[in-house]
């Protein structure tokens, strides 16, 4: 299979807007200009985690890098709103997140992910697809490399080493998909923690010391784990550490998928507790589902139910062509959702070739959702067709993984490791 040139012609200048209406122009400004010249500044000295060679920076109180460069969205507030809006399935509270995309130009968001195991397509290109709208809208997008986290939930066989290596791979697969870094920064827990451990700490036991064990067991579901499963007491610390995280990070925005939303709404319990007067927008995005009939979420420990970030075309088109997909029925399908959230978020398009070389391209989701119910659109014409943009998606994936040195040892390294749940 090669790569379609329709799709990759497109795919940079479309992605890298992300339907970002009232123009494209990029600028920047320094975080101490405008709406921040007033905040008081507290300086601090972190490393920048085990990606780079470390370093110092300083940051002020509104959690900014000073001096830094970041972004400045030249969209109107309604513009921004809508953009920021489409990232969420679910939004707690709209009104509030249209006030503060009004009142401040640079909002921190916040998303922590586990490294555990090789990224699949909705880890991959639906999260930055998601960034890069947020960052469109000026947002800073501080991204939380779980790894301590992951150490807790047991992942990698509690190796902290290898946690951490996966934690690098899944870096450069968002460098290599296209997700604009200007407005982000990945924030390594473990050493952001230990460079903060009064902060960070008593936030952590403050939240343990409101809730009962009920309430945090309730929980329990962020870590892919039931709430009546028998669990350690590391991974009772979970929520605690994960809701401190958002106060931690001065996040205005939680911006995780909707199995996340009970430690985000916890976060928001937390509070009217201690009186804290604004409380973080929840955007939770939508849960991809897995490929196999009944799967309503996409699972690592089945690798015929997901779609990897470096699979090859063989292993895609073979994932695709097996994939549950049932004629003129759109719920439950995991083919139309992949349409949906993947490749109109991505290219804003399908092009489709029906038999006897009639091709029709969808600008509209509304319009190709409308046709496939309708049965104008036959899956054995609909999943050639979504495998051809899945595949230019995955390329320069690929290929970055195949020509540079230092990704292709991470991904070496982390095929041989043993997901665990």
């Amino acid at each position: 299979m090669s790569v379609d040139k329709r799709f990759s012609v497109q795919a940079t200048a479309r992605f890298s807007v992300l339907e970002a209406p009232g123009g494209t122009q990029r600028s920047s400004t320094s975080s101490s200009q405008g709406a921040h010249n007033n905040t008081k500044s507290t300086s601090s000295t972190v490393s920048h985690g085990p990606l780079s060679a470390g370093g110092t920076i300083t940051r002020g109180a509104n959690g900014l890098i000073e001096g830094k460069e970041y972004f400045v969205s030249p969209l109107s507030a309604d513009a921004k709103y809508a953009l920021a809006r489409s990232v969420g399935e679910e939004c707690i509270q709209e009104q509030e997140l249209r006030l503060l995309l009004e009142k401040k130009p640079h909002p921190i968001v916040y998303d922590g992910f586990e490294p555990s195991g090789r990224m699949h397509i909705a880890q991959g290109v639906m999260r930055a697809i998601n960034a890069n709208k947020l960052t469109q809208c000026g947002c800073v997008f501080k991204f939380w490399v779980a790894d301590w986290f992951a150490l807790l939930n047991n992942k990698m066989g509690g190796d902290l080493k290898k946690i951490q290596t996966v934690g690098r791979y899944m870096i450069e697969i968002w460098r290599a998909v296209g997700m604009d870094m200007q407005n982000v920064e990945f924030l390594w827990a473990s050493e952001e923690i230990n460079a903060h451990s009064d902060e960070y700490w008593s936030r952590v036991m403050d939240i343990a010391r409101i809730n009962n064990l009920a309430r945090i067991q309730r929980c329990c579901t962020i870590m892919g784990r039931k709430d009546t499963e028998e669990m350690s007491a590391a991974q009772i610390m979970y929520p605690c550490m994960q809701c401190a995280d958002v106060f931690f990070l001065k996040a205005d925005i939680c911006q995780l998928g909707l199995d996340q939303r009970k430690v985000n709404m916890l976060a928001r319990e937390y509070c009217d507790s201690v009186k804290i007067k604004f409380k973080p927008v929840i955007i939770s995005h939508h849960m991809l589902m897995g490929l196999k009939e009944g799967q309503e979420k996409m699972s690592k420990s089945d690798p015929d139910s997901a779609i990897f970030m470096e699979d090859s075309e063989a292993d895609l088109k073979r994932k695709i062509k097996k994939a549950f997909c049932p004629p003129e029925v759109i719920e439950g399908n995991p083919i139309i959702d992949y349409v949906k959230h993947i490749i109109f978020g991505y290219y804003g398009k399908i092009e489709i070739e029906f038999q006897g070389n009639v091709r029709k391209e969808y600008v509209d989701y509304e319009e190709f959702e409308a046709d496939y119910k309708g049965g104008k659109i036959h899956p054995g014409d609909l999943k050639p067709a979504v495998t051809m943009a899945l595949n230019s998606i995955l390329e320069p994936v690929r290929k970055h993984f195949e020509s540079d040195p230092v990704a292709k040892k991470l991904l070496d390294q982390v095929k041989k490791y043993k997901t665990t749940r």
